[in-house]
């Protein structure tokens, strides 16, 4: 294998995606472990690197001296040609060792066009992609992120999918596999589906009503539970977090340390899946990240630190923490950045601090042009904050400043599509004022995808259409030329709604777009639309049925027997209340809002806490 490599690696662009032996990267000897492990990205080396959950779990499973876990990621299309042309089966890149012949292939998934390139790596690597075809065949095939919500559309291709965060049931699966290997894969199977947050398809039958509806997702025996519950790591401050993250040959899309400073958000934005998925609200303490900032700058060597999480200056201690990083490593031209900020101007001077050290761009999300719109989406922002915020970064030296928005939520109107170019315009006014010449306003625009677990699940997607139509409007009504416009492809939201909400049927298209050539559908030089539109026909599928079409609150879902702790009760609640343009305070600034996460608070000595996300 190394041989057969090497040979073809002088003819692909970027071969150190697939070389291996970088600083940090953990090599076993297989001879000498229990369980292989082969942590599979469905993109590109740079991408894959990049994600925090596949370094995570890398750390934490290689931490076991039973266990090899080594990484792998889609190879690009020169490289998958060459792999093709002289049949080469898919390594892994720490071995080369075909991922085949691994225990385990952990899917991370994070996003729902990345469906394809799963597929095409099974298939990269001499396996059936449906998982009914490999039925008695080694290796297990799991999936894990937040595409897991909603694991139906790829049901048939997965053996099992793990609900939740992944940092401790990742070791209940090596413990079982280990245990219990010798006894087949189905056996492991069924032990795999009584862990709480593991979802085997396999042992789920669906039925369908006459008007193609869902009657009842039912498991096919009295053991296996109905409803699959998500994990959680609630005790955050002692989770496991790599201190030694391997080092790329290459630059990668986020080329610095990522340091994850809380997980879930509070804030309760409607349209927002990871708002709602990753609930509650859970901190590292300022002590610890500082401990661990250190140990990544010592066995790194870069010079930035992102502080990740959803949005990171809700972080109680966020002042504090920035102070200390600045003040300690400015010395050494180590700077910090916030990939998430609050509209606000306290949050634009701390992120005006972070400039001391390092410039960096200024993205603010009002994500809808007027304050009717923003009731609707719970975001909570009024336009005298965005432009207190402008105007306070403009003082503080930016010249540029990104506003995110979004088009095609539920009960928009012309005026609040309007209501964007106002707001932009505004904002190159203020600058003027502040600054006395003209600044650059980037205006980014995305479509509306409803997304399964928030309130928005029951709602229509506009068709394409109706997406290209306002974005025309909004395009027409941008008067002022300091404002620049950039707009995400509709017929890409249109797919990624079909993904999302999608049952257990669409993975026939999936497959069958997959064999009419898709792969990298997140990237638009490769994104084939028409290759979709055939599969889907094909497959007997109108995409406007679940991309398009509102449903009842009454309505089975596809995904209703996935619990990930935010009730169906208070989903509807805040969908009715977006309806009346009603709003719901923050839960960690207010009283509990009652989304249900509360019954799943662990009790015992150990952890006996309110939920942490209205504490």
């Amino acid at each position: 294998m190394f041989d057969r490599l090497d040979t073809i690696l002088p003819r692909v662009t970027k071969p150190a995606r697939y070389t291996g032996g970088e600083y940090n990267a953990v090599v076993k000897d297989h001879a000498s472990v229990a369980v292989k492990f082969a942590l599979a990205f469905p993109d590109t080396y740079e991408i894959g690197m990049s994600n925090l959950g596949v370094r995570i779990l890398y750390h934490t499973l290689n931490k076991r001296d039973d266990t090899a876990a080594e990484r792998v990621f889609a190879p690009w299309t020169d490289m998958e040609d060459e792999m093709r042309r002289n049949e080469i089966p898919l390594p892994s890149i720490e071995t080369r060792t075909p991922i085949r012949e691994f225990d385990i292939i952990g899917f991370s998934l994070g996003y729902e066009m990345a469906y394809t390139g799963m597929l095409n790596m099974l298939d990269l690597a001499g396996l059936p992609v449906r998982s009914s075809e490999r039925a008695q065949e080694w290796p297990l095939v799991i999936a894990g992120g937040c595409c897991t919500v909603n694991p139906e559309p790829i049901a048939e291709f997965i053996d099992a999918f793990v609900v939740g965060e992944g940092e401790e049931i990742v070791h209940e699966i090596i413990d079982l596999v280990k245990a219990h290997k010798s006894e087949g894969k189905p056996s492991v199977l069924r032990r795999l589906a009584l862990l709480q947050g593991v979802y085997v398809p396999g042992f789920y039958d669906v039925s369908y009503n006459g008007d193609d509806t869902i009657r009842e997702v039912a498991p096919k025996d009295a053991d296996v539970p109905k409803v699959v519950t998500r994990r959680l790591v609630w005790d955050f401050e002692h989770a496991d977090f790599p201190d030694r993250p391997v080092m790329p040959f290459i630059e990668t899309v986020h080329d610095r340390i990522a340091l994850e400073i809380m997980r879930g958000c509070s804030r309760g934005c409607r349209f927002c899946q990871a708002g709602t998925i990753y609930r509650p609200v859970r901190e590292r303490s300022k002590e610890r990240l500082m401990e661990t900032a250190g140990r990544l700058i010592d066995n790194t060597g870069y010079d930035e630190i992102a502080l990740m999480s959803l949005s990171a200056t809700d972080h109680s201690e966020i002042r504090g923490l920035v102070t200390d990083i600045i003040e300690k490593y400015q010395p050494q031209r180590i700077g910090v950045s916030l990939p998430s900020i609050r509209i606000d101007a306290p949050c634009i001077e701390l992120a005006a601090e972070i400039q001391k050290v390092r410039k960096s761009g200024l993205t603010l999300a009002p994500e809808a042009g007027t304050q009717r719109m923003r009731d609707v989406i719970n975001k909570n922002v009024t336009e005298e904050d965005l432009f207190s915020a402008v105007r306070e970064a403009f003082k503080c030296g930016w010249q540029t400043i990104k506003l995110y928005f979004m088009i095609g939520l539920p009960t928009e109107t012309e005026e609040d599509l309007r209501g964007i170019a106002r707001l932009a315009s505004k904002v190159t006014q203020i600058g003027r004022q502040v600054m006395g010449r003209k600044p650059t306003v980037n205006v980014s625009i995305a479509s509306f995808v409803p997304k399964p677990h928030t309130p928005f699940q029951w709602r229509a997607q506009d068709t394409v259409e109706e997406l290209e139509r306002k974005q025309t409007l909004v395009r027409y009504a941008i008067t002022d030329r300091a404002v620049k416009v950039s707009w995400h492809d509709s017929k890409t939201s249109m797919l990624e709604a079909v993904l999302a909400r999608g049952d257990r049927r669409v993975g026939e298209a999936i497959y069958l777009a997959w064999r009419n050539g898709s792969r990298f559908d997140a990237w638009h030089e490769h994104f084939q639309y028409q290759a979709w539109l055939d599969a889907f026909e094909q497959a007997g599928i109108d995409p406007a049925f679940y991309a398009s079409r509102p449903r009842s609150y009454d309505e089975i879902l596809p995904w209703d027997h996935i619990d990930c702790g935010v009730t169906k009760a208070f989903l509807r609640a805040e969908s009715e209340r977006a309806e009346k343009g009603e709003t719901t305070a923050d839960c960690r600034l207010d009283r509990c809002s009652g989304c249900g996460l509360t019954r799943f608070m662990p009790r015992g000595e150990e952890l006996d806490v309110p939920c942490p996300a209205a504490a």
